[in-house]
């Protein structure tokens, strides 16, 4: 059960990287450049974070496989904790299959269906993701997905990882992991949410009071 954080904020995943409870980080290329910031300079800087063990999802941009794995190039020479990022699409595939085929992590992107996740794992990825949110957004029950995804590759002992992303709320963190997601990526106001409670708050706030009629 790993939990990743879905950003290109290298502060932020600094911040949280410090409970040592984030095992990766999952970037948008877009927000790299909305704020202004190089993509490869800023996956070499979240890279440094963490461990070998890790993976930094680092996604290409590119209308052919043929561009997917020379763009892919300049992402794995980083570290060997990046992993690649391709979409689902008949291109991505493909760039899938002989980076996977090199021994290069990859994670296929924007899975909205059991045939893709099979599609997927064939190619050799190391991890996919099905879009919990933007399923629920197209009536699709991205929770069910992730379930008849987990069947599927029980039966058929596949040890492509199921991460699940664009986790919207809380629930949606528990449900993922309940139907057998093995990552979740989060946005980090997600994360945040995670560890507060009201009745936690309440109770720190006794506490405190309690402490402060011993000591008086």
């Amino acid at each position: 059960m790993k939990i990743f954080l879905d950003t290109s904020d290298v502060d932020v995943i600094k911040h949280h990287f410090q409970t040592g409870l984030v095992d990766g980080v999952t970037t948008n290329p877009t927000l790299m450049m909305q704020a202004g910031r190089n993509p490869v300079k800023v996956i070499s800087e979240i890279s440094s974070l963490f461990t070998a063990n890790a993976s930094i999802s680092a996604e290409v941009v590119a209308d052919t496989a043929e561009e997917m794995i020379l763009q892919s190039e300049q992402y794995h020479s980083i570290n060997e904790n990046v992993t690649i990022k391709v979409p689902c699409t008949y291109e991505g595939l493909k760039a899938c299959k002989v980076l996977s085929d090199r021994n290069i992590k990859v994670n296929v992107t924007l899975i909205f269906s059991l045939s893709q996740s099979i599609l997927a794992a064939k190619a050799g990825a190391t991890y996919i993701s099905p879009f919990v949110g933007r399923c629920e957004d197209n009536n699709i029950d991205g929770i069910d997905l992730i379930s008849s995804i987990r069947r599927v590759f029980l039966n058929n002992l596949i040890s492509t990882n199921i991460l699940a992303a664009s986790i919207r709320n809380i629930d949606r963190i528990h449900d993922s992991f309940k139907a057998g997601a093995d990552i979740v990526t989060l946005p980090p106001k997600i994360f945040e949410e995670m560890y507060k409670h009201n009745l936690t708050d309440q109770g720190l706030a006794q506490f405190d009071k309690d402490w402060k009629e011993l000591n008086k």
